[in-house]
């Protein structure tokens, strides 16, 4: 079982996890991170570190956020893997609350 980074990390993207995952498993969007199921070790190390509570262990994930399962699978094959906290996206704090965000979510891998 992998964790699942969920709906409420877009167009937020803080990169506390990022700071403590030992295996250097998640990956970068324009807009949102992922975790490569494959290469977690479910360590458990990043979930609670995420100011927006946005990544789940795969069984607890909430259902309204199932689909990003396959999301993360998706993307980390496809998007730039980040090792280094980096600063959040400018309206971080203005989206950290907000929900039904999906329609923000950008595909797009993160271009420096």
């Amino acid at each position: 079982m992998a964790f699942v980074v969920a709906e409420p990390c877009v167009k937020c993207k803080y990169t506390d996890c990022v700071s403590v995952c030992p295996v250097d498993c998640f990956y970068e969007g324009a807009n949102f991170l992922v975790i490569h199921p494959d290469e977690c070790i479910d360590c458990g190390a990043c979930e609670p570190v995420c100011p927006t509570k946005a990544i789940f262990p795969e069984d607890d994930l909430p259902a309204k956020w199932k689909p990003y399962t396959e999301l993360n699978r998706d993307l980390s094959t496809k998007w730039p893997v980040i090792n280094k906290q980096k600063d959040p996206l400018p309206e971080a704090e203005e989206f950290k609350e907000k929900e039904d965000k999906r329609a923000l979510l950008s595909m797009e891998p993160f271009k420096p």
